[in-house]
C-alpha cells in the first residue's frame, strides 16, 4: 500500500505549480485522469473561483472504483486568498488539507497572519500547533503554481517562490527546461516544460523529478505533469478544461 500512498501523494496537487488581464484565468476547472506506469488510478481537479473580494482554489483527487474497493482515496485540499492585495492569485489567507488514503487520514490548515508575517500551523486531528515566521510574500504550494504560471517563462531560466509548505518555509526554485509539442485533449499544441524544484508533503511525497508542461501561449493551461516515484512514475493528463465566461 506504500507505493499506492505515493501515487496518490505525487499528484494530489496536479498543478502541481501557478501577469497580464484576468481574463480567461478565472473562473477555470481542470480536470485530469491519474496514471501509474500507464495503469489508470483515478481522477484529479483544480478549480479557481471568485466570491467577493476572495478568491478560492480547490484541489481534488480520488481514486477510481477498482483501486477503491481496497484503497480508497479521496483527497481536498483550499486555498483562499485576497483577491485584492498582491498580484495574481492575491495575498494567501487560509489553506486546509483534508486527505483519506487508505487508513491514514490528514486535516490540517495553515492561517497567515499579515500583520505578524506568521504562518499558523493547525494540525486538526493531533492538536499540533506551531506559529512559523514567513517573508511578507510567502504563499501556499497551490496558490504558488498559479503565480508561476502566468509569469514570463523562458527557457534556461528560473523563478523563486517562497512557500509555506506545512511547517516549512522555503524558497524554492522554477526551472524553465524546454519546448515540446504535445497531442492533447486540446489538440496538438506547444508546450513550455517546467520543474519545480519541491519535495512536498502531500503533493510530491515522491521526492522524485516534477515536470510540469504548459501550453505555450496567454492561457498556460497545464496539459500534463509527471512525477517519478520509487517504483515507475505517475502522469496527471489533462481530459477537460472548462474555462470561465
Amino acid at each position: 500500500m506504500k507505493v499506492v500512498r505515493i501515487v496518490f501523494a505525487a499528484v494530489v496537487f496536479v498543478w502541481l505549480f501557478p501577469l497580464m488581464a484576468l481574463a480567461g484565468r478565472v473562473p477555470e476547472k481542470l480536470v485530469y485522469e491519474l496514471s501509474w506506469t500507464g495503469i489508470s488510478v483515478g481522477t484529479a481537479t483544480q478549480e479557481i473561483s471568485d466570491e467577493g473580494g476572495k478568491r478560492t482554489i480547490v484541489s481534488t483527487a480520488r481514486s477510481n472504483d477498482w483501486l477503491s474497493v481496497f484503497f480508497p482515496v479521496e483527497d481536498r485540499i483550499e486555498s483562499d486568498y485576497d483577491r485584492d492585495r498582491g498580484g495574481f492569485p492575491g495575498t494567501a489567507l487560509h489553506y486546509r488539507l483534508r486527505t483519506r488514503e487508505g487508513n491514514r487520514h490528514r486535516d490540517r490548515e495553515i492561517f497567515f497572519d499579515r500583520a505578524k508575517n506568521l504562518g499558523l500551523f493547525r494540525d486538526n486531528r493531533t492538536g499540533e500547533k506551531e506559529d512559523i515566521p514567513i517573508p511578507a510574500d510567502t504563499m501556499d504550494v497551490y496558490g504558488s503554481f498559479y503565480y508561476v504560471r502566468y509569469l514570463p517563462l523562458v527557457v534556461g531560466k528560473s523563478h523563486f517562490v517562497n512557500i509555506l509548505d506545512s511547517k516549512r518555509q522555503r524558497r524554492i526554485e522554477v526551472r524553465v527546461l524546454r519546448k515540446e509539442r504535445l497531442k492533447t485533449v486540446l489538440g496538438d499544441v506547444d508546450t513550455i516544460v517546467i520543474q519545480p524544484l519541491v519535495a512536498s508533503e502531500g503533493v510530491f511525497e515522491g521526492k522524485g523529478t516534477v515536470h510540469i508542461w504548459l501550453t505555450d501561449d496567454e492561457r498556460r493551461i497545464p496539459v500534463r505533469a509527471r512525477t517519478k516515484v520509487p517504483v515507475g512514475s505517475v502522469t496527471a493528463t489533462l481530459v477537460e478544461r472548462i474555462p470561465g465566461k
